[in-house]
């Protein structure tokens, strides 16, 4: 067999290919700034004529990001007239249409390393973590007015209230954030990411500045408030809402009884709670005392006190229309936001931009009227 005459090196050809594509890009886009400016100031490099318009002052670089590599243009300076060039123009545009794929990689949570390799396969040069971290200050100017929205939706019957611990650096040491975090449904049945902010931790002060915060950017009509038992909470919601209702979130109150159950009895164990909250009516579902007799007997002594204890604050939903029953005993509605939150600045520290469900109806509201009604004929 023959022996080959001629071996090539395919990587060293395509890199070879690409360096004359981009020199002939770079080559192309200087001949067109010349051709522009001659004819803005109607006259040649160094031609003197009766139309001339302006005259050249030599030339100043400009770095254009193409799909072919960066590229050097040189601009050429006009006195005497302005230099709007097309292809400024265009490379404003691709300028603006490459930061806003920066930052909305960066917004979902993709990590500044992974940001580098895909700019680079992209566009053909990487992108470097400080002027990432210029264009996110772009970004969290436009986060903090959706944080600082006025809030339009009406009337807010249902919010829902959380608190979750980051860990933050500040001066190079760590520590937890409490971040405080609010959905709410409002009189129209959607529901709305109304805030997250930022509380050193989840006391009574925290709560209280949270709630007035929104409360002052236009949350009104709030009937219930779910969550998981927070003291500081609780008496920020006595406080700031005094006609709301505090619904205590079933889910939580389950984890709690089972902290303090075998692992091997969890399961009977929850099948007897949510008999409890399975129950038609809160007449019904208060007569809970054979729940705790059993769990006595099961010498579960801690789960029945528990239990014992914090059922009543699960039953606060009973007061309302039944149709919403099942929405509204726990705060599972803001778990997901959570796991936004938790996924996002696990990278890159940011938050959900809110619009997660802003288009599909959550609630009838209707049946929260018809209740409301009834109770004012009732007194």
């Amino acid at each position: 067999m023959p022996e080959k005459i001629v071996q090539l090196n395919e990587e060293v050809i395509k890199g070879q290919i690409k360096e004359l594509v981009r020199g002939s890009v770079e080559e192309t886009l200087n001949e067109l700034l010349e051709a522009e400016a001659e004819k803005l100031t109607q006259a040649a490099r160094y031609e003197r004529n009766e139309q001339r318009q302006g005259y050249r002052s030599g030339h100043y670089s400009r770095n254009l990001t193409t799909t072919s590599g960066d590229v050097t243009l040189r601009v050429p300076k006009l006195k005497g007239i302005s230099f709007e060039t097309a292809i400024i123009e265009r490379y404003r545009r691709r300028e603006s249409s490459v930061e806003e794929a920066l930052i909305e990689m960066y917004l979902a949570g993709v990590s500044v390393r992974r940001v580098e390799d895909i700019t680079e396969a992209l566009w053909g040069s990487k992108v470097s973590p400080s002027t990432i971290s210029e264009l996110n200050k772009k970004a969290y100017v436009h986060i903090e007015d959706w944080r600082n929205r006025p809030l339009q939706g009406g009337r807010y019957p249902y919010v829902y209230v959380d608190g979750i611990y980051l860990r933050r650096n500040w001066g190079g040491e760590f520590e937890n954030v409490a971040i405080l975090v609010a959905i709410a449904v409002n009189e129209d049945g959607y529901r709305e990411v109304l805030g997250a902010a930022e509380g050193m931790k989840e006391d009574k002060a925290s709560w209280v500045s949270f709630f007035q915060w929104l409360r002052g950017r236009g949350l009104d009509g709030v009937k219930l408030v779910v969550g998981d038992k927070c003291l500081g909470m609780l008496e920020a919601v006595g406080e700031v809402f005094p006609e709301a209702k505090y619904q205590r979130c079933t889910v939580h109150f389950y984890r709690n009884v089972f902290s303090v159950t075998p692992r091997s009895k969890v399961r009977l164990v929850a099948k007897m709670l949510k008999a409890i909250h399975a129950q038609e009516s809160k007449k019904a579902a208060r007569e809970n005392e054979a729940v705790v007799k059993e769990l006595r007997s099961m010498k579960l002594k801690e789960a029945a006190k528990k239990v014992e204890d914090g059922i009543e604050e699960t039953l606060t939903y009973c007061d309302f229309p039944s149709e919403h029953w099942k929405r509204i005993r726990t705060n599972n509605v803001i778990e997901r936001l959570n796991r936004e939150i938790r996924r996002r600045t696990r990278v890159v520290g940011s938050f959900p931009d809110g619009n997660q469900w802003g288009n599909k109806k959550y609630m009838n509201m209707k049946h929260l009227e018809a209740v409301i009604e009834d109770v004012s004929i009732a007194g």
